[in-house]
């Protein structure tokens, strides 16, 4: 059984074996790719002018102070949509990573890799940056290949020296950004405007993530993607012969053979002319005519690739194309299946409940522990109070006294340190305190009680705990 899906049966399947990029000895085959020109290519360039707009300038939106993304892993502290979450917050984390996993199931089963070609972070700055720039300064994939190859002239090493001075460049400002996702824009004006001493931590931080992205751009580059990340991997289990593919029309393109001007109609060939060129503009090294392989990211190129060979011979376009498996093999065009429209539904039902849970989730919470080591304390003849310990979280941009009170019973709450709980803005506070019920109140062991926090005469929330009571009542 192969790790892949295939259009067509072929008769060398010799690249099995190993990735593309990779030949038998174990080497690296470097791909030198032909830049892509075509509708897609042009559609795919408009959307990463998205995806850039998006990224560099996300560290700058603040929602009521705060910053609308940040992902302080050191801290435990992170911020989506403009809300804070703690590690308290972890039940949230956990439903968005089912949710996450759900909907690349479903996404993957309904649309393929369309995410891997269009807005996944590798392959937007990798192609539509850093391989630009190449293309830029080192020119076309042939023109590449043949400085590789040439000795150490001056214009070689002028060209690989400004090449490797830009990739470090960009590198070190995209680290900069995603920095800036880690510890706020903040934090991290102050590490680029302050001495180096004050944040030196920092200032390492940068270089170590300006090191890691010039390493996958200048030199790992689709490994990235065919080594490391496991959604390729992940294909044969999550597309089926619906899901929408990037696909050789077999059916149309075989036998192959060399375009001749004027051929003979008898000669019974297909669209296919053996050209060649979905292979040179292909990142990854791949045949996109062998079938879907794992190395495929779904990045059109060999599309725009075909398409331009067929508008030069005369015929259709649409000899590699979006298709589906069935499509492809019934020679049916791509259709949104009801099966598609469920699971569109699905997702947006799933992304609507967890937008929902995460605007609505409260900014003031804790939790109320009983104290360890005693179980009640008798008060006077008619009164049991038990000692308890509040930890709270206050998610506001501003500092708040809390007041407790015992909500739904008779009795009252005498807090250890005063009447009020200080917690600061964004920050966590605790306090002890005792719940004193009336003993005749007292019906069983464990009883359950509610507290409500307010601030002023504002309540906040409330919270549950137990009280318990003798063992004899009576």
């Amino acid at each position: 059984m192969t790790n892949d899906l295939k259009t067509e049966e072929p008769k060398n399947e010799s690249f099995r074996d190993r990735i593309a990029t990779v030949d038998a000895k174990g080497k690296r085959n470097w791909v030198f790719a032909h830049k892509p020109k075509g509708r897609f290519y042009n559609i795919r360039t408009i959307v990463s002018l998205g995806f850039f707009i998006l990224f560099f300038a996300l560290p700058f939106i603040k929602v009521n102070g705060r910053p609308f993304f940040l992902f302080n892993v050191p801290e435990a502290k992170f911020i989506i949509f403009g809300k804070v979450f703690w590690p308290q917050d972890f039940f949230i984390f956990g439903l968005t990573m089912v949710t996450f996993i759900i909907f690349i199931v479903l996404f993957t089963a309904a649309f393929g890799r369309l995410f891997c070609g269009w807005v996944c972070p590798q392959t937007v700055f990798m192609e539509m940056l850093f391989r630009k720039v190449e293309f830029l300064i080192e020119g076309d994939g042939p023109k590449q290949k043949m400085l590789r190859n040439s000795g150490w002239t001056g214009e070689k090493i002028r060209k690989k020296l400004t090449k490797h001075l830009v990739f470090f460049l960009l590198s070190f400002i995209i680290a900069n950004f995603f920095l800036a996702y880690i510890i706020g824009i903040d934090e991290l004006k102050k590490i680029i405007t302050e001495p180096v001493s004050q944040h030196f931590v920092g200032f390492m931080a940068i270089l170590l993530f300006s090191a890691i992205f010039y390493g996958v751009y200048a030199h790992f580059r689709e490994q990235a993607c065919t080594v490391v990340c496991p959604y390729g991997r992940l294909q044969s289990v999550l597309l089926d012969r619906n899901s929408m593919i990037v696909a050789y029309d077999y059916k149309r393109g075989e036998p192959r053979g060399k375009y001749k001007k004027d051929q003979p109609a008898e000669l019974a060939l297909g669209d296919c002319i053996d050209c060649h060129q979905c292979v040179k503009v292909c990142p990854t090294g791949i045949d996109i005519r062998n079938g879907t392989q794992m190395e495929c990211v779904g990045c059109t190129a060999c599309i725009d690739a075909c398409d331009k060979m067929m508008d030069a011979v005369g015929r259709p376009r649409g000899l590699v194309r979006y298709a589906s498996e069935t499509g492809i093999a019934e020679g049916a065009k791509l259709r949104y299946t009801t099966r598609m429209k469920l699971y569109i539904v699905l997702l947006i039902v799933l992304t609507a409940l967890l937008t929902v849970l995460l605007l609505t989730r409260k900014d003031v919470g804790g939790t109320i522990v009983r104290a360890g080591g005693m179980l009640f304390q008798e008060r006077g003849a008619d009164s049991i109070s038990n000692l308890y310990t509040i930890k709270l979280t206050n998610k506001t941009m501003k500092d708040i006294n809390l007041t407790l009170k015992l909500e739904d019973a008779p009795g009252r709450i005498i807090e250890a340190a005063g009447e009020n709980i200080l917690v600061k803005k964004e920050d966590q506070g605790k306090g002890s305190f005792f719940i004193v019920l009336p003993r005749n109140y007292i019906s069983k062991r464990k009883l359950s009680l509610r507290v409500g926090l307010y601030e002023g005469d504002k309540k906040i929330t409330t919270i549950k705990t137990n009280f318990m009571g003798p063992f004899s009542l009576h």
